[in-house]
């Protein structure tokens, strides 16, 4: 099981934002959606491109690249080119700070 990784204070990350942090190797974005917290890889399955850099448009991130759209709450691929979901991660707040953690190999 990984650890818990640190990623910022939750008052450096306003509603609107995200942060980039890796976990176990993976670029994981962070993004606060109207005081919710959600984390999914940074990376495009379409073309393993990262995702943050593009539009994010209510809770859809849009690849800066080729446009695919994904889901910020869940991962899923929600446009062509890309079909398979990115993977999301497990967020917290511990004592004020924002924590992610990978769960897929647990």
């Amino acid at each position: 099981m990984s650890n818990w990784i640190s990623v910022c204070a939750l008052a450096d990350l306003s509603p609107g934002e995200h942060r980039v942090v890796e976990v176990d190797g993976a670029q994981v974005a962070v993004f606060n959606l109207e005081g919710q917290l959600y984390a999914i890889e940074d990376l495009c399955t379409h073309d393993g491109g990262t995702l943050t850099g593009g539009l994010v448009e209510d809770d859809r991130i849009v690849c800066p690249r080729h446009g695919a759209r994904f889901s910020i709450r869940t991962g899923a691929a929600l446009s062509a080119p890309a079909f398979e979901p990115t993977a999301v991660f497990a967020v917290r707040v511990a004592d004020g700070v924002v924590q992610v953690r990978d769960e897929r190999w647990d």
